[in-house]
C-alpha cells in the first residue's frame, strides 16, 4: 500500500485569490507533482470556493477550514490579504499538518516571528514565498549575472505595486520584488525612505540601503503604468540587466517547492528567509506613513 505522505493530499484555506485556482490546476488537472492532489478548500464568500472547486477539480469544500483536520497531509493558506495568513494557519500548526502559507507570510514580523517559533517547537515544516524567484529566468539568468558582475554597488529596480491597495498596501505586490532583490543580493537591508510623486501621481520611489558597505538600491513602485519586474545593478566587473519572464506554468515550479515540504517535512528556506521581506514591507509601509527613514527590525531566527 503507497504511503500516504508520497502522495499527499492538500487542502487549501481561501478561494478569494487566483493562486488557489492555479495551484489545483496544476496539482489536480496537470498532475504536475505525481500523485499530490488538492482534495478540500474553503472559501471566504461560497462562490469563490465553488469556483475554485468547479474550475480546480477539488473535490470538497468544507464549511469551515477545521473540517479539512484528519482529511489531509499538507496545507496552503491562500488569502488577499495578508492580516489573515497567521490566525488562519494556527489551528493547523497545532494539529501538526505542514504548512504554505502565500505571499506575504504575515502582516507584521511580531507575529510571523511567534508562529514560526511556535512551528520550530513542535516541529511542524512551515514555508512561503513569492513566485517571481521560483522562474527559470532569475535563477538562470539574473543570479548568472549577478556572479558575473562582480561586486554589486548599486542597484535600479522596478514593479507594479499599489501602496494603497485595500489587500495590504505594499504587502501585496510589493512581497515580489522585495523578495527577488534579498534572495539576489542577500539579506542585509538595513534602512528604507519612502518618496511620494505627488498628489495627482500614485507612484511611488523607495531607496534601501545595505550595511556593510552593501549596495544603494533604487526602486520605482508603479501603480500606473503596470511594468515588468525588471532588475539593473553596477558591479566591479560588468552590469546586470534583467526583465522577468515567467516559466510556462509560473507556479509550476513553486508547487514542486511545496509538495516536496509536505512528502519529506524539510523546508526550503529559513525562518530569516521567510522574515526578512516581512521586515522590508513592515518598514516600507512606516515610510509611506511617516515620509521618514525607516530602519528593519531584526526577523532573524538562528
Amino acid at each position: 500500500m503507497e504511503d500516504q505522505s508520497s502522495k499527499p493530499r492538500i487542502g487549501i484555506v481561501g478561494a478569494e485569490s487566483s493562486h488557489t485556482l492555479a495551484f489545483a490546476r496544476t496539482l489536480n488537472i496537470d498532475k504536475a507533482c505525481g500523485s499530490a492532489r488538492v482534495v478540500a478548500v474553503w472559501g471566504e464568500r461560497r462562490e469563490f470556493a465553488e469556483k475554485a472547486a468547479r474550475e480546480g477539480h477539488i473535490p470538497e469544500i468544507v464549511r469551515r477550514p477545521e473540517e479539512m483536520l484528519g482529511r489531509i497531509d499538507g496545507v496552503m493558506i491562500a488569502h488577499r490579504h495578508p492580516k489573515y495568513h497567521i490566525k488562519a494557519a494556527w489551528v493547523f500548526l497545532e494539529a501538526g499538518i505542514p504548512l504554505f502559507i502565500d505571499k506575504p507570510f504575515s502582516f507584521t514580523v511580531s507575529e510571523g516571528m511567534t508562529f514560526l517559533k511556535a512551528a520550530r517547537q513542535r516541529g511542524v515544516p512551515v514555508t512561503s514565498f513569492s513566485i517571481l524567484p521560483e522562474q527559470k529566468s532569475f535563477r538562470n539568468v539574473l543570479l548568472r549575472q549577478i556572479r558575473d558582475a562582480g561586486r554589486i554597488s548599486a542597484i535600479q529596480a522596478l514593479a507594479p505595486c499599489d501602496f494603497k491597495s485595500k489587500w495590504g498596501g505594499v504587502f501585496f505586490y510589493g512581497i515580489h520584488l522585495i523578495e527577488m532583490l534579498l534572495k539576489a543580493f542577500g539579506c542585509g537591508i538595513e534602512w528604507v525612505e519612502v518618496v511620494r510623486a505627488g498628489r495627482r501621481n500614485p507612484n511611488v520611489a523607495v531607496v534601501m540601503h545595505y550595511g556593510g558597505g552593501g549596495p544603494i538600491v533604487s526602486a520605482l513602485f508603479l501603480t500606473e503604468g503596470f511594468p515588468d519586474f525588471a532588475i539593473d545593478a553596477i558591479g566591479s566587473k560588468g552590469r546586470v540587466h534583467y526583465v522577468n519572464w515567467f516559466d510556462p506554468n509560473p507556479y509550476l515550479g513553486g508547487v514542486k517547492k511545496i509538495v516536496r515540504m509536505f512528502r519529506t517535512r524539510r523546508e526550503p528556506y529559513s525562518a530569516g528567509e521567510i522574515l526578512g521581506p516581512i521586515s522590508v514591507l513592515e518598514a516600507l509601509a512606516r515610510s509611506y506613513q511617516s515620509g521618514k527613514r525607516e530602519r528593519m527590525l531584526t526577523p532573524f531566527l538562528e
